[in-house]
């Protein structure tokens, strides 16, 4: 039985895509969470809402940036008074004023001996288009955790140049609380922070060669880090109440759900759902092309506890509009179509109270959805 998507409300961006990136959600939970928008020179940030009719968000908040956006990834405190930059390298951290409140270095993620500021690589290519690491604040503002390329500035020729390491961090002065090394050989990274402000999701890309997962646990002295066998999957979401996680397999054939008890995962997923399985075939696709194929798209996240929202778009443009799905968890994994009243490009970012957004890729417009 088709699901059908009920328009909530419509968000214009501040800036024009000729100035910035799309804006997407920042979220530790369904009521801690930013609307971001990354422009040339500043991040604009604001407080999201639930959806009344045509309302907007609140009156955006300007962070000026270290250095224009194409460089790094960043971060954005739950109280959007201050953003952390992960760049080629440094961990910058820069509140509404513009002022650097702390700064952590280490290793170029370019491979160069090293730089003192943007402008000296500014028009450099292998920083331009340099692997990189990503960081984020935990629910409760209190902690940094970033992936960087060590070792770190302080540690003087200590360490193996090059190893990639897991940080936790004091978000008022950036003082290093734990570190573990994250075993990887990272093209990029994202973290994916849950309500529980011990708990971390990091999702590391190495292109074709492989996508390691961590879980990491911080108690105030330890920091354990979890990796799922090494098996290569994508972190897309983590559950409202933070005891299920969501993940895509690497070559996106297979959807799995996995449950946390005290904070740990369970081997093996609670559900597992591989797109030939229970996906048709496009019905727009020639009927004697054999090479048609289903896979999943790699966003992909939690509406409420039971209730996945998910899409195929990526590999269902070759035979026409992308599809998205409802996985119903309650019904042990049930697969129904997600119905839009108009085609909807890209894919789908659940926000975790039942509602979901989608961002229009030409005029960078965010729309909010439910469902009908």
């Amino acid at each position: 039985m088709p699901s059908l998507a009920r328009l909530l409300t419509t968000i214009a961006p501040v800036l024009s895509p000729a100035e910035a990136d799309a804006p997407h959600v920042e979220s530790w939970s369904p009521s801690s969470r930013l609307l971001v928008q990354r422009g040339d020179a500043e991040l604009l940030v604001q407080e999201l809402e639930a959806p009344v009719g045509d309302r907007g968000p609140a009156r955006p908040v300007r962070i000026p940036a270290p250095w224009p956006r194409g460089i790094g990834q960043y971060a954005v405190a739950p109280s959007a008074d201050v953003a952390v930059f992960s760049g080629a390298h440094a961990l910058t951290a820069v509140d509404r004023t513009g002022a650097v409140r702390w700064e952590v270095r280490h290793r170029c993620w370019a491979g160069c001996a090293s730089h003192d500021s943007y402008e000296e690589y500014a028009h450099d290519r292998d920083h331009r288009y340099a692997s990189s690491g990503s960081a984020a604040f935990s629910a409760d503002g209190a902690l940094v955790w970033a992936h960087v390329r060590g070792p770190l500035e302080q540690d003087g020729q200590e360490g193996a140049a090059g190893m990639e390491e897991w940080l936790v961090l004091d978000a008022a002065d950036g003082r290093v609380l734990a570190r573990a090394a994250t075993g990887s050989a990272a093209a990029g990274s994202i973290h994916v922070p849950p309500a529980d402000p011990g708990r971390m999701g990091l999702s590391i890309g190495e292109g074709q060669d492989g996508a390691p997962l961590r879980w990491g646990r911080w108690d105030g002295a330890t920091l354990s880090i979890e990796s799922f066998a090494d098996e290569d999957l994508v972190l897309s979401a983590v559950s409202p109440s933070g005891t299920r996680l969501l993940t895509v397999a690497h070559g996106q054939e297979a959807l799995a759900v996995h449950r946390l008890v005290d904070g740990s995962a369970e081997p093996g997923p609670e559900a597992e759902l591989h797109a030939d399985a229970v996906i048709p075939r496009h019905p727009e696709a020639e009927p004697d092309d054999q090479d048609v194929e289903v896979f999943w798209d790699y966003e992909a996240g939690f509406l409420d506890e039971d209730t996945v929202i998910a899409a195929t778009v990526e590999s269902d443009e070759e035979s026409g509009a992308g599809r998205h799905w409802i996985v119903d968890l309650a019904r042990e994994g049930a697969v129904d179509p997600l119905l839009h009243p108009y085609p909807v490009a890209g894919t789908v970012r659940a926000l975790g109270d039942g509602t979901w957004c989608t961002v229009s890729p030409a005029d960078h417009v965010m729309r909010i959805w439910g469902l009908s």
